[in-house]
C-alpha cells in the first residue's frame, strides 16, 4: 500500500477549472494510475482532499505507486510525493491511541417493512449529532473505539458529483478529527485500507492515523 499526496494548485485558477465536482477528482485519481488505465483493470483507490493552513492536498492511499507527474496535473509542480504505507501499518499495535482524521459519507437506509425483499431508501445523517454517532455506532466493528469528548467535525455539508446523462447528485460529506483507540488490530487494518462506509470513489471513506505510544 502507498500513500501520496500533491499540493492542489489553488492559486492558478485556470489550472484547476476543471475541478468543479467530484467526479473530476476521481478522474484525477484514476488518470494517475496509467499503467491500470492501459489494462482496463483498475484498483480501488481511497481518496480525499486535506486542507492545511491556506493550502490544500490531495491525498491518495493505494496498492500501487501513482505516476507523480499525472498527480501533479492539477498540482504544485514538484509537491507530489508517496510512502510506503505499510510501514505505518506493521507499527500498529493494539491499545494505541492515535490522532486521525477522516471523511465519510453518513447516511441510513430507511426501512421498507418485514419480507418486503426491497432495499431501504438511503438518506444522509445531517445533524452534528446524527454524524458523531454515526462513527462511533460503527468503530466497533472496524476494530476500534473513541470518546465523543475527544471527536469533532472539523467540516460538513454536501458536493455535486455529476453523471453523464444523468442528473448531479448531492453527496453528504463530513471532516472528523481527534482521537481514537485501537481494540482489534486485524479489524482495523483492515477498515484503513479499505476504507469505512459509502462513496469511497468519491472522496469518502479515508481514515488516516499518526502512530503514537501504547496506552
Amino acid at each position: 500500500m502507498y500513500l501520496s499526496r500533491v499540493k492542489i494548485d489553488v492559486n492558478n485558477r485556470q489550472k484547476i477549472r476543471d475541478l468543479d465536482h467530484l467526479g473530476a477528482y476521481h478522474k484525477w485519481v484514476e488518470e494517475s494510475f496509467p499503467a491500470e488505465l492501459k489494462t482496463g483493470k483498475c484498483s480501488r483507490k481511497l481518496w480525499r482532499i486535506d486542507p492545511l493552513d491556506d493550502d490544500l492536498y490531495l491525498l491518495v492511499l493505494s496498492r500501487e505507486k501513482p505516476d507523480l507527474k499525472r498527480l501533479e496535473k492539477y498540482g504544485v509542480a514538484g509537491s507530489a510525493e508517496t510512502k510506503d504505507y505499510n510501514i505505518l501499518l506493521d507499527r500498529l499495535q493494539v491499545g494505541n491511541k492515535l490522532r486521525f482524521r477522516a471523511v465519510l459519507n453518513p447516511v441510513k437506509s430507511l426501512s421498507t417493512g418485514k419480507g418486503s425483499g426491497k432495499r431501504g431508501r438511503v438518506i444522509p445523517l445531517v445533524t452534528a449529532e446524527q454524524q458523531l454517532q454515526y462513527l462511533k455506532n460503527r468503530s466497533e466493528q472496524h476494530g476500534f473505539s473513541i470518546n465523543e469528548n475527544e471527536v469533532v467535525i472539523t467540516s460538513r455539508g454536501f458536493e455535486i458529483l455529476r453523471r453523464r446523462n444523468q442528473r448531479p447528485l448531492k453527496i453528504c460529506k463530513v471532516a472528523y478529527g481527534g482521537f481514537l483507540t485501537i481494540e482489534d488490530l486485524d479489524r482495523f487494518k483492515v477498515v484503513l485500507t479499505n476504507g469505512l462506509g459509502k462513496k469511497k470513489a468519491f472522496g469518502c471513506g479515508l481514515i488516516t492515523v499518526i502512530p503514537g505510544k501504547e496506552k
